[in-house]
């Protein structure tokens, strides 16, 4: 688009108006427009009853991108926009995500996670071994976050040795939340729209 032309100094302001939402509207098509996406998907997170006794069908093999790099990285809104728990809501967290063991009683089994990881890094072209790698959910269970839901699971990367769990970034930031929330000081549903829209940027202010 060819910049605005001014030539009366009375229009200035209108002009500078209209070159900001010019900007505005071609920026849309790039970064922005990936923001979007991951914002729309994160406000409007489906319930999942998909079984956590059962290995669920992951995206084909390199169908789906990360984007950022290493321990910030952010799953691929197309495959991995999110998903909810159906057993949560904001009614019953003090028997649910608030209550001690919570997250042992829902998660899958290794034998159904460990072929699913698998799967979902072939589906995001994973390398590497499969210990750099955390199977996570995007929503945590301590969120509410869908068990076994492929939209909700992906290779996060991550340290190799289990003593370096909290010094994950996503890791840190799922705790802070569940405080939040279960403290009182947060609802449920926009701690999980903010890790499921952008757990980097949420990271900055609340982990």
């Amino acid at each position: 688009m060819p910049p605005i032309k001014c030539p009366l100094p009375r229009l200035l302001l209108a002009c500078a108006v209209l070159a900001v939402l010019a900007a505005l509207v071609l920026g849309g098509a790039g970064g922005a427009g990936a923001r979007g996406s991951a914002a729309r998907a994160a406000a409007t997170l489906a319930y999942s009853h998909a079984s956590a006794g059962v290995v669920q069908p992951q995206p084909a093999p390199h169908t789906c991108r990360a984007r950022g790099t290493g321990l910030y990285e952010l799953p691929d809104p197309g495959c991995t926009p999110g998903a909810l728990n159906p057993a949560v809501s904001q009614a019953d967290i003090a028997s649910t995500i608030c209550a001690s063991g919570w997250t042992s009683r829902v998660r899958p089994p290794e034998s159904v996670s460990e072929p699913e990881k698998f799967a979902s890094m072939r589906a995001y072209g994973g390398h590497g071994y499969a210990s750099e790698y955390e199977y996570d959910h995007l929503v945590p269970l301590e969120l509410g976050g869908a068990v076994n839901d492929p939209r909700n699971l992906w290779p996060e990367p991550d340290y190799a040795a289990h003593s370096s769990y909290y010094l994950n970034p996503k890791d840190r930031l799922e705790r802070a939340l569940n405080r939040l929330v279960c403290d009182g000081r947060m609802q449920l549903a926009p701690a999980q729209r903010l890790i499921a829209g952008n757990w980097v940027a949420a990271y900055r202010t609340y982990g």
